[in-house]
């Protein structure tokens, strides 16, 4: 029986997505044995430095450099990453097949409404995009800075008395946790992280055979969609630490629409927009998108929150 070793994360939900990524494989494919193996990225083992000082000091992501560098050390033949967490360029060697089906790309409130929300109330996230996009629509609102797991951050509701916290929906219903959720914010005021929802499928560029195997998990619609995200995201050479936001879809007569947003840390300034194309160019409907952002403003908005991130 072949083997190929499977890595991810250590989180109870980087485990449910190797089971829901793996499940249909091993049905398909009874005589390949898939192992599961555990790494610890540096955000993982620091819970108290900013993610922006673990990722300088890793050379990438503080949640992929590891699996990345076990990948490519042939420790692993798959790593199963959540996409936004994943820098928009490869490393040298590693591409990302096709992820299957996307799980609902939005935020949720959990605890309150927006609307329920009191003045002045006390609302927990630590993602640069999810407070400036929160201090757009509510500047009343003070935004408390956590991090950690799923499940810990909702129990800060109670340990840190907030209001309420913000967290994806694709981890809570991956979890069991969807009576957590008080409100799915609204696309329009609140476009996920790029890739938000989906699978990151890493593999290395010359293992053809595992390619091939798990090509067949591959969804093409969701594939367009996160590539026109990324693209998006590269063109205006953001990551994971800047407040970005975007989201595509496919039409029912078969094009990609692609909305955008990038907002000011103080939640004062914002730019969006929203293009569609042909679902078979992903990458130029990202970078046309992108070119119009900037347009209208948004690498200064970028600039500004990457010069404060260096004093």
């Amino acid at each position: 029986m072949d083997t190929y070793f499977v890595g991810s994360r250590a989180s109870n939900l980087a485990k449910a997505q190797v089971r829901e990524y793996l499940a249909p494989l091993r049905q398909r494919f009874p005589g390949i044995a898939f192992t599961h193996r555990v790494i610890l990225e540096g955000g993982d083992k620091d819970r108290k430095s900013l993610l922006s000082d673990i990722s300088a000091v890793s050379g990438g992501s503080a949640f992929s450099s590891e699996q990345e560098a076990a990948l490519a050390r042939g420790d692993v033949d798959v790593v199963i990453h959540s996409l936004k967490d994943l820098p928009t360029a490869n490393p040298p060697g590693l591409v990302l097949v096709p992820p299957p089906g996307r799980e609902d790309a939005r935020d949720a409130l959990c605890g309150s409404t927006l609307a329920g929300l009191p003045k002045g109330a006390s609302v927990g996230t630590g993602a640069p995009r999810r407070i400036a996009q929160l201090l757009a629509v509510r500047p009343d609102i003070e935004v408390v800075p956590i991090r950690g797991n799923v499940p810990p951050r909702l129990k800060k509701i109670e340990t840190m008395g907030l209001d309420a916290v913000v967290l994806a929906v694709a981890g809570l219903r991956r979890l069991g946790l969807d009576d957590a959720i008080g409100e799915i914010l609204p696309v329009d005021l609140f476009p996920p992280s790029p890739g938000q929802g989906a699978l990151g499928i890493q593999v290395r560029e010359e293992s053809s055979a595992i390619q091939e195997i798990l090509s067949t998990s591959g969804d093409p619609a969701v594939d367009a969609q996160v590539r026109a995200e990324r693209a998006l995201l590269a063109e205006l050479h953001g990551g994971c630490s800047v407040p970005v936001g975007a989201y595509a879809e496919v039409r029912a007569d078969g094009s990609l629409s692609l909305y955008a947003q990038v907002t000011s840390l103080d939640g004062t300034r914002q730019v969006s927009g929203s293009l569609s194309g042909p679902l078979g160019e992903p990458e130029k409907l990202g970078e046309a998108l992108a070119g119009e952002l900037i347009g209208q403003g948004a690498r200064s908005i970028l600039g500004e929150i990457r010069a404060e991130a260096a004093v």
